[in-house]
């Protein structure tokens, strides 16, 4: 049967005391309607149905050209409702997945099995939890092990709050189903609203399986709706994806400072230390050693090479057994070589280094081409940048630039050349010979340094 998806996101979030939508909060780096989005996706959803209410332009914006069919819920008048919007755009028949756009860690395991307990359209698919205090709650109500309706935490009576099965909302339902029931919701109840839930026991008159399906884990169903459930909700699935990184052989030195904000593959023997921080896309080798509280970031980082503590690697690739750090800065489009070292309060930018290249301190190296085997002394930089455009330096293999120097691109300086202390080059230097470009040096004698005048 044909799969749809839709997700509910129309809900304000007032306790979140923020502008910015509940559902674009981030988790993990990315809008909490971005986890729940990838899920309907890997489960094969080419078009899911987005039903948004509250700062739908932000929400709308967030995720231009993506495929996804937008539904208005100007009123917010429950979740029958919110799906009652969204009818005209589901198909008549297959089935439809119900998501909610602040449940954002829900498995695509566990959501798999849940629509696989709706082979045909006499039955739908429950997704329930048992919880130790169930307090506030739907609870889920069985006769004869047969689920046939869902009470209220507020009409319950008290042999049913003892009930440990809840409701979390979640549902898979044959679209059949949904045009002929939908329409009948009523709301007559204290709220005044259009309860999806009354589906159950609509389910249960007509006689229709409800089949329960349990998550593996109970924070999958978790939702949020203040800033200390997304923080705790954080934590949870970053523990999660720590744990499932040293099961896979990675040495994560401290679980509970770790923070994988994308996707990390890796080698063996891999160490990430406290703090690191890994966000986009990010490749570490063989034996990589991260040091403490780097911030990774779409990189290439190849095998045996260690990031010293405090470094942070934007949109770059680095080479085998290079050194990199402490409190190195690489900027997007640097790449490194193998052997590579660059040291304390370095800064590359659209800069290649060949192999063994070194920058061992205090330099700044943009929009340049450095070959293998050169040394850059301390406090040396490229003058890239004009006030208008940017210009490129090439820095020939074996070359040796002195400490303090100032490169003025465009400028090319040749293989085996070396620039003297205290240079400020602004012409090409040759292959293999010494350029000194310094004021010439005068000794004042007599001179007085100013001095402060006393205070009265």
């Amino acid at each position: 049967m044909a799969l749809q998806v839709v997700i509910l996101a129309a809900g304000k979030g007032t306790r979140m005391r923020s502008s910015l939508p509940k559902v674009m909060q981030p988790l993990a780096g990315r809008p909490l309607l971005a986890h729940v989005l990838a899920a309907a996706r890997a489960l094969g959803a080419e078009r899911p149905v987005v039903v948004y209410g509250h700062g739908g332009d932000v929400v709308q914006q967030a995720f231009a050209g993506e495929a996804i069919d937008w539904v208005l819920q100007a009123e917010q008048k429950g979740t029958g409702h919110a799906v009652q919007v969204a009818l005209p755009v589901l198909a008549g028949e297959g089935r439809t997945l119900i998501l909610y756009g602040d449940v954002p860690l829900i498995s695509v395991a566990t959501l798999q099995r849940l629509i696989e307990a709706v082979p045909g359209d006499d039955s739908l698919g429950l997704l329930t939890v048992h919880l130790p205090d169930p307090t506030g709650y739907g609870r889920i109500v069985r006769e004869g092990g047969r689920v046939t309706r869902i009470v209220e935490q507020k009409d319950a009576s008290e042999a049913e709050r003892a009930i440990s099965e809840v409701n979390t909302g979640i549902l898979c339902v044959p679209n059949r189903l949904l045009h002929d029931w939908l329409p009948t919701l009523k709301n007559e109840n204290a709220q005044g609203e259009y309860y999806l839930t009354d589906l159950i026991g609509m389910a249960s008159a007509a006689g229709a399986a409800v089949n329960a399906v349990h998550p593996a884990t109970t924070w999958e169903v978790e939702g949020v709706n203040d800033k200390l459930q997304l923080a705790t909700l954080e934590r949870v699935w970053q523990r999660h994806q720590a744990e499932g990184l040293m099961r896979a052989g990675v040495t994560v030195l401290d679980p509970a400072r770790l923070d994988i904000r994308g996707s990390l593959a890796h080698g063996q023997d891999v160490s990430l230390d406290a703090g690191v921080i890994i966000e986009g896309r990010v490749v570490l080798g063989d034996n990589v050693r991260v040091g403490a509280g780097c911030i990774l970031k779409d990189c290439e980082i190849g095998a045996g090479t260690e990031i010293r503590p405090y470094s942070l690697i934007d949109t770059a690739v680095v080479g085998a057994n290079a050194q990199i750090g402490p409190f190195a800065r690489l900027r997007p489009g640097s790449r490194l070589g193998d052997e590579v070292h660059i040291g304390n309060f370095v800064e590359t930018k659209a800069t290649s280094m060949g192999t063994g290249a070194k920058a061992n301190h205090l330099a700044y190296l943009g929009d340049s081409e450095i070959g293998s085997g050169v040394n850059i002394g301390a406090g040396s930089i490229t003058c890239n940048y004009d006030g208008a455009s940017k210009h490129r330096t090439v820095i020939g293999d074996d070359a040796f630039i002195g400490t303090n120097n100032s490169l003025v691109a465009p400028v090319r300086i040749g293989a085996g050349a070396t620039t003297g202390a205290g240079s400020t080059i602004s012409k090409d230097v040759p292959d293999g010979v010494l350029a000194v470009a310094r004021a010439v040096q005068k000794n004042i004698e007599g001179w007085q340094r100013p001095r402060k005048t006393p205070k009265a």
